[in-house]
């Protein structure tokens, strides 16, 4: 910007007293730098080796113990018959019984026929 682009500025520039700059400037501006950066301090602390691992440790011991107390509800397997059972009749039984047979022997046939065949 030159002087002449706006005159009034800088005529009022010109009456405005000067600042002078304290010799630590340096030293205030590095301090309130590393005060900053000590705000994060405390939480950088928690996630260091030394306190993760016990806070690690606490957590999985907590959990441990919640799932240790933590008891489902009994469940009465008497009252609860699946609908496919309690749908049979009692002469099904009998039919269920020969199926179970002859499964039974199907499965030992089809080994002693790969045997012949060996």
């Amino acid at each position: 910007m030159k002087r002449e682009d706006d005159q009034q500025l800088w005529d009022l520039l010109g009456q405005a007293r000067p600042v002078e700059v304290s010799p630590f400037f340096a030293r205030n501006v590095i301090r309130t730098i590393r005060q900053r950066a000590s705000r994060f301090e405390g939480l950088r602390r928690w996630f260091r080796p030394r306190a993760l691992i016990p806070a690690t440790g606490l957590a999985v011991a907590i959990i441990a113990a919640m799932l240790t107390m933590h008891r489902p509800a009994s469940v009465n397997r008497g009252d609860n018959v699946p609908d496919v059972i309690a749908a049979l009749d009692p002469q099904d039984y009998d039919v269920i019984a020969d199926l179970d047979e002859l499964m039974a022997a199907d499965d030992n046939n089809l080994w002693d026929d790969d045997t012949q065949t060996l």
